[in-house]
């Protein structure tokens, strides 16, 4: 072999590793995350070019800006409290220090505004009505504050589209 296909195969296997580690990140944060409820402000739910989809605000995120200060200006962390249905309530930015047990901490980060996990839920043409009572976001958080979108839910609670 010479040297040219041993490194498309160097690189292959590094792109490889790579993406599976991210898929198995994400699954493992699936399977064994903590269930946190975001309630959601005002929704956007279409996009023309990238088809139906919701882009998704958080109520939280309004509290998070007004705490930032200019050391956290483009991400940081927030504590949120939850209730007994899991529901996420702003409690503090992190600075250090102990989470309480009722507490979970989540990663933001501020792009064009204040972000937290997914911004965006897409969905299959046509079942835009199916998400139209989204009232929460559904995310699995780990301890360092890592989420993944699970789904939408409505006002009780019930998912919203396909499980």
């Amino acid at each position: 072999m010479n040297r040219r296909t041993i490194a498309y195969i160097v690189v292959s296997v590094v792109v490889l590793t790579v993406f599976n580690g991210l898929i198995l990140q994400k699954e493992w944060l699936l399977a064994r995350g903590e269930t946190v409820y975001l309630e959601l402000g005002p929704r956007d739910p279409r996009s023309l070019v990238q088809g139906d989809y919701m882009r998704l605000r958080y109520d939280i995120a309004e509290d998070i800006r007004e705490h930032r200060s200019s050391d956290d200006v483009r991400q940081g962390r927030v504590i949120v409290r939850l209730d007994d249905r899991r529901v996420a309530h702003f409690e503090r930015l992190y600075r250090g220090g102990d989470v309480g047990e009722d507490e979970q901490l989540l990663h933001w980060k501020y792009r064009d505004r204040i972000a937290l996990g997914a911004n965006a839920f897409y969905f299959q043409e046509g079942e835009a009505e199916r998400y139209r009572g989204a009232r929460y976001a559904e995310l699995k958080a780990d301890d360092s504050g890592a989420t993944v979108l699970v789904g939408l839910r409505d006002d009780e609670l019930k998912p919203l589209g396909f499980r």
